[in-house]
């Protein structure tokens, strides 16, 4: 029942601003509230606040992203391999010695980087921008860093050359000591 007049209170008031609302106590003592009061009852008017009202707006469109790609349709400005000297051979005598990545901006995410020696990746992609390389072999090689966007190869360093100078054994110089 109580239900019952909530819903008729609402229903009520959603109408138009006009209407006037009467209350009344029914003869089992049940407060009524009607538009239209009942002859020989007392029914007094509500006064009723004004209905709430929502002021609806489209809202703005979001901004624009900011462009995902440098001028020339690259997604970074630069990326360079770090840790290879420049025309000098790399002495490494066990082969290893890490490599760095510089990316501006730094790397978004959603990209990964791989290393790649003589065409062939040197690690799982990841968001890491230095890597050791273990045993790499005496003589040239070619290194170039990847990004990747997924699987896809969106951008790559220029492939740097150089040259891994390794002890060798059996070298007259170590057969001496």
């Amino acid at each position: 029942m109580r239900n019952a007049l909530l819903g008729l209170l609402a229903l009520l008031a959603a109408q138009a601003h006009a209407s006037e609302i009467y209350r009344y106590t029914d003869a089992q003592g049940n407060t009524v509230f009607t538009n239209q009061p009942p002859e020989h009852v007392q029914a007094a008017p509500v006064e009723l606040s004004p209905t709430n009202s929502v002021d609806i707006r489209t809202p703005e469109p979001p901004p624009s992203p900011v462009s995902e790609t440098q001028p020339g349709g690259q997604p970074y400005r630069h990326v360079v391999l770090l840790g290879i000297p420049e025309g000098n051979a790399l002495r490494a005598n066990n082969g290893t010695f890490v490599v760095s990545a510089e990316l501006d901006p730094p790397l978004r995410p959603g990209h990964r980087l791989r290393f790649v020696l003589d065409g062939i990746p040197q690690a799982e992609p990841s968001q890491a921008t230095s890597l050791q390389l273990y045993n790499v072999e005496r003589g040239q090689h070619r290194l170039e860093v990847q990004v990747l966007q997924g699987e896809r190869v969106i951008q790559r360093s220029e492939p740097q050359l150089f040259t891994v100078q390794r002890v060798h054994t059996s070298s007259p110089a170590q057969r001496g000591r």
